[in-house]
């Protein structure tokens, strides 16, 4: 059974950072890409960030430039490195990890709040 561990979310004022950690149960070289998505109050789930096995990264527009996707295949481990963030940007993120041949995973998310 895959299981995924976000952690890292918190309370954090405008502008300020936070670098988001998703622990895989397994190798996650096994994954063909991951991915963190938001989901803030009342609204839908949405695409953040993606990185694929081959190493290319991929941003939703709205985090262009000012979020880092990242991966450590020997800590199982993959990053979201957020910057300058803003009040609109609290959500409940979650990482996904998808798997060849279609199957996928979620984690439970981790709570982040911008706000001063």
């Amino acid at each position: 059974q895959v299981q995924l561990v976000e952690s890292g979310g918190g309370l954090v004022q405008p502008g300020g950072s936070l670098k988001l950690s998703c622990a895989a149960s397994v190798s996650i070289s096994s994954f063909s890409a991951m991915a963190w998505y938001r989901q803030a109050p009342g609204k839908q789930r949405e695409l953040v960030a993606t990185i694929t096995d081959g190493g290319s990264t991929y941003y939703a527009e709205y985090v262009k430039g000012r979020f880092t996707i990242s991966r450590d295949n020997a800590k199982n481990t993959w990053y979201l490195q957020m910057n300058s963030l803003k009040p609109e940007e609290t959500a409940v993120y979650y990482c996904w990890g998808g798997l060849p041949y279609g199957m996928d995973y979620w984690g439970k998310g981790t709570l982040v709040t911008v706000s001063s």
